[in-house]
């Protein structure tokens, strides 16, 4: 099932993807909630009475504008240094391997979807591209093993952890430069596991231009989805819509020689085996 949140004229509802239409699932099932953050607190049954939900009420895909699947996520998560080519190229700029898994935050206000411009800050012309594997939370957990892990997983997205690499560089957190407004994208919907399959066995990529930059399996991860679950819940509780980012390939422009970074105009698409892509161009931030 392929979740979306969308737009018709001024409505914003949710839906599902049904080949070219998207079915409403509120106007269908009024016992569903309106929003895709309420509908994955609701739990395991309101996911199943939306699967059972036919097309009644419903619009083609070609006439909505497809929003952020959770445009307001409690927590927004990444993994830094998960690809083995990344940490290799990483090191040539200096960043050292670190010894477990590094997480910061992306503050939830960086939400972009799937389609919306990128900002080029004001204050820094080290805007980059990072194609990665977005997971989504699907029930409230803590301390979960490597082996239930995937029994909280609520589907999966494309994301674009767009950072801006000299504020990003400047703290040891790294959130202020990886939480700038619209850095966030994320879609183009929610793929469920069942619809999905094994989401170590995918191929993930990033083009800008037109030109492939990024190109790998998710299976070249060093800490797999399961275990930075595992990880994660061991510290604090994981609830319904909580966004894991679960790390980037090789091929971004700060690692590059000279490094190359976005500027105005530029366009990013980044694809995922079996959930599909998301385009975002680069605008000078509105001022």
């Amino acid at each position: 099932m392929k979740l979306v949140t969308y737009q018709h004229h001024a409505n914003i509802s949710i839906g599902k993807v049904d080949g070219d239409l998207v079915i409403d699932l509120p106007r269908n099932d009024p016992s569903l909630p309106a929003t895709m953050k309420a509908l994955l607190e609701a739990g395991p049954q309101a996911i199943a009475r939306a699967r059972a939900v036919q097309a009644g009420h419903a619009v083609a895909l070609s006439e909505v504008t497809l929003l952020a699947p959770l445009p307001n996520p409690s927590k927004y998560l990444a993994i830094g240094m998960n690809y083995r080519k990344h940490v290799a190229e990483a090191a040539k700029v200096g960043v050292q391997t670190p010894p477990t898994q590094v997480w910061f935050n992306k503050q939830v206000s960086c939400i972009n979807g799937p389609f919306g411009d990128v900002h080029l800050p004001a204050v820094s012309n080290q805007l980059d591209y990072e194609v990665e594997l977005c997971v989504v939370i699907g029930q409230r957990c803590r301390h979960v093993s490597r082996e239930a892990a995937s029994s909280v997983i609520a589907g999966f997205m494309v994301c674009n952890d767009v950072s801006v690499r000299d504020w990003q560089l400047a703290t040891q957190t790294m959130t202020i430069g990886k939480s700038f407004d619209t850095c966030g994208p994320t879609g183009p919907w929610i793929v469920t596991p069942d619809e999905l399959g094994d989401p170590h066995a995918l191929r993930l990529q990033m083009w800008v231009n037109g030109e492939l930059r990024q190109d790998d399996m998710t299976g070249a991860m060093i800490h797999d989805i399961y275990d930075q679950i595992a990880h994660l819940s061991t510290a604090f509780t994981l609830e319904p819509g909580d966004l894991l980012a679960t790390g980037t390939p090789s091929g971004v422009g700060v690692a590059m020689n000279p490094p190359v970074y976005l500027r105005a105009g530029d366009v990013m698409r980044a694809e995922i085996e079996g959930i599909g892509s998301i385009t975002n161009r680069v605008i000078a931030e509105p001022m």
